[in-house]
């Protein structure tokens, strides 16, 4: 049986157009949302920003958290997200240690930020990343937000909602954003469909991921002495029992993971650009 070329793998993907100047608006140069910089006289909250990904999947040189969509890396997306909560007074950025000045010099010291950002060594697998931040965030920050740096499009509101709706549900130990599983699923083994599940049931996970500091402290432990590893923050929770409620997201909430989904991004950027500048007009 002859190979199938997977397109969205092919090198064609990327030789067919220029991912760092596809989307030419200079107005983007600029939070397009008009975000602005805030900490709260206490915050409770510290935030995790996951950049420690090779981007493999990717196929560009220097990985994906660099690259721009309007002329901002997309890492500076979601910095400046969640920059504009108040509630979170510190900023993670895990990163490859030998990269950690680029991603500084590209990705956070061009722009104003009103949050204290600091960098952590990324490890070799998500879950590593994630406790290595863990390591940098200060016993007095009741809650922690994971979030993946190469999901751009994340808005401060949906941080501070997911925020809120953990910090309002006090028998709760965490809130993950997600969307309702939108295709028929099937359940496949060797090459043969064996059942249909009820998709109502299954949800997409994406990020944030919000849990009070203490048992993700706990889980993190409980991981690395069992031998764990878990597909997503979340997971490491729920293994101990604990109870994690699910906070609605977006569809254009995308993580950049291959080409495609890059031209996916560009559009949901443009159309947020369009529809802002009408609003503007009006």
């Amino acid at each position: 049986m002859p190979k199938t070329v997977d397109p969205v793998f092919s090198s064609s993907v990327l030789a067919a157009a220029d991912l760092a100047t596809a989307l030419d608006i200079d107005a983007l140069t600029q939070s397009l949302a008009g975000l602005e910089g805030k900490v709260d006289k206490n915050p409770k909250t510290a935030a995790i920003i996951l950049a420690g990904g090779t981007g493999e999947r990717f196929g560009k040189e220097g990985g994906k958290q660099l690259v721009e969509i309007g002329g901002k890396p997309i890492l500076t997306w979601s910095v400046e997200a969640f920059d504009a909560v108040g509630d979170i007074g510190l900023i993670v950025i895990v990163c490859p240690a030998e990269r950690q000045g680029e991603y500084l010099s590209k990705a956070v010291d061009p722009f104003s930020f009103a949050t204290p950002i600091v960098v952590a060594a990324a490890g070799s697998t998500r879950q590593e990343s994630a406790f290595s931040g863990l390591e940098l965030v200060p016993e007095e920050f009741e809650y922690v937000v994971m979030h993946d740096g190469a999901r751009p499009l994340i808005s401060a509101d949906l941080i501070a909602h997911t925020i809120a709706t953990l910090k309002g549900n006090i028998d709760a130990d965490g809130a993950v954003v997600a969307h309702p599983a939108i295709d028929t699923l099937k359940v496949v083994e060797n090459g043969v469909i064996v059942g249909t599940p009820d998709r109502s049931v299954f949800w997409n996970a994406q990020t944030p991921q919000v849990f009070r500091a203490g048992i993700y402290r706990r889980a993190h432990a409980s991981a690395l002495s069992d031998g764990f590893v878990g597909t997503d923050d979340s997971s490491l929770i729920e293994r101990l029992g604990g109870r994690v409620l699910v906070v609605e997201g977006k569809r254009d909430n995308i993580k950049l993971t291959v080409p495609e989904d890059y031209l996916m991004l560009v559009a949901a950027v443009r159309e947020r650009y369009l529809k802002q500048k009408g609003e503007q007009e009006q």
